[in-house]
């Protein structure tokens, strides 16, 4: 079903709004206009939603351990947050954390980047992908559902690679530790990916799974007004991977260099690989030109 803004925001009900803009700003994405009324209209029915989810969610695996004589061990929700860079899904995921960690009955909600499982640079470079960082073959795809599964699983504790988008490379020798939550988002432009043929994708452990939509237009201008932000702020620290686009280029040269790269790389990705995925969403919020959610496409099954 299919729910314009006005309609799916009365789903809020009396859920409260825990948020302050304050805290609001330490969520939002560079250049990420969401504000308090998106988070009053989209995020909190959103999580009220998602509440509902989990609480049936652990009803029915209750009654399957029961059945089965097992012992009470929790797993976690997986919830999996897909689409385009640039499209403000890493503010989607962090909101999401934020609010769902607010309600009583799963207060441990983490969050994880499927950024974390790229192969290093050094690898992409033997293998001559280095141009194809984001690509799905760009991702060590059997680590990363063997991370799901295990989590899945019930898994106490586990440790992935930490990727550094200051770096624009996986950390050596750094871990992000991951503890049973009750709650799991797993963010990435790739977590709704189909199977290769005989194998799982890490998209067959989601218990929800959301796609943040928008026209290939608007995505293209998020991202180069996103660009040229983090020109003027990030890039120019000498650890930025694109320090020189901030101290030795121009900003034509510098609006050229991100031009050709969303058209040649990120661009080609969102078409081939990553919206094809959308239909297999249980959620879709589609964004109009000024990032807010127009629209919310809910599959009921």
């Amino acid at each position: 079903m299919e729910l314009d803004r006005q309609a799916w925001a009365q789903l809020r009900d009396t859920t409260p709004l825990p948020l302050t803009e304050a805290e609001l700003e330490g969520l939002r994405g560079t250049t990420d206009p969401t504000s308090l009324d998106d988070v009053r209209d989209i995020y909190l029915p959103l999580s009220r939603l998602l509440n509902l989810y989990v609480r049936a969610t652990r009803q029915r695996h209750g009654a399957v351990r029961d059945f089965l004589g097992e012992d009470d061990r929790p797993t976690p929700f997986i919830i999996g947050v897909a689409g385009s860079v640039a499209v403000g899904k890493s503010t989607t995921a962090r909101l999401l954390r934020s609010l769902l960690a607010q309600w009583p009955d799963h207060p441990n909600v983490e969050l994880v980047s499927t950024d974390n499982f790229l192969y290093p640079n050094a690898v992409l470079e033997e293998r001559g992908t280095m141009n194809r960082k984001g690509f799905p073959e760009s991702y060590d795809r059997r680590a990363l559902v063997r991370f799901v599964s295990e989590m899945k699983a019930g898994a106490a504790r586990m440790e992935i690679p930490v990727y550094s988008h200051l770096a624009y490379d996986v950390v050596p020798g750094e871990r992000q530790t991951v503890h049973r939550p009750d709650i799991l988002i797993l963010e990435g432009i790739n977590v709704l990916q189909p199977p290769l043929p005989g194998r799982l994708a890490v998209a067959d452990f989601f218990d929800f799974s959301i796609y943040v939509d928008a026209k290939v237009e608007h995505i293209r201008s998020w991202y180069l007004d996103r660009f040229l932000e983090l020109r003027r702020t990030a890039f120019s620290d000498p650890r930025s991977y694109f320090h020189a686009m901030a101290t030795t280029i121009g900003e034509e040269e510098a609006i050229g260099f991100a031009s050709d790269v969303w058209r040649t790389i990120n661009e080609v990705n969102l078409v081939e690989n990553i919206l094809p995925t959308r239909g297999r969403a249980t959620l879709v919020l589609y964004k109009g030109g000024d990032h807010a959610v127009r629209r919310v496409r809910l599959r009921k099954t």
